[in-house]
């Protein structure tokens, strides 16, 4: 896929299989898919060398958590099917 961002090749050493094969273990709805397991394997890595990351992405959680449910009621039954009648075809 065209990108104008920098790209990294890696080679599949014995240690980048094994972490695959965990990986596949842990995300296995994406065991097919290595560019994927790698950014997986990427993102929890950051997490754990910065723990300012995690925090934040732990914080975003609580907050969804939070509010979770609270706009429950807000519109009456039906109200998206009628606004969408509005639109045009």
């Amino acid at each position: 896929m065209p990108t104008t961002r920098p790209r990294h090749a890696v080679t599949e050493t014995p240690e980048v299989s094994e972490a695959l094969h965990a990986a596949a273990r842990r995300w296995p709805q994406d065991r097919d898919k290595p560019t994927r397991l790698l950014r997986h394997l990427i993102e929890e890595g950051f997490k754990s060398i910065d723990p300012e990351a995690a925090d934040r992405g732990n914080d975003r959680l609580n907050a969804l958590r939070r509010i979770s449910g609270s706009y429950t009621g807000l519109y009456e039954p039906g109200y998206l099917e009628e606004l969408r009648a509005e639109w045009p075809a």
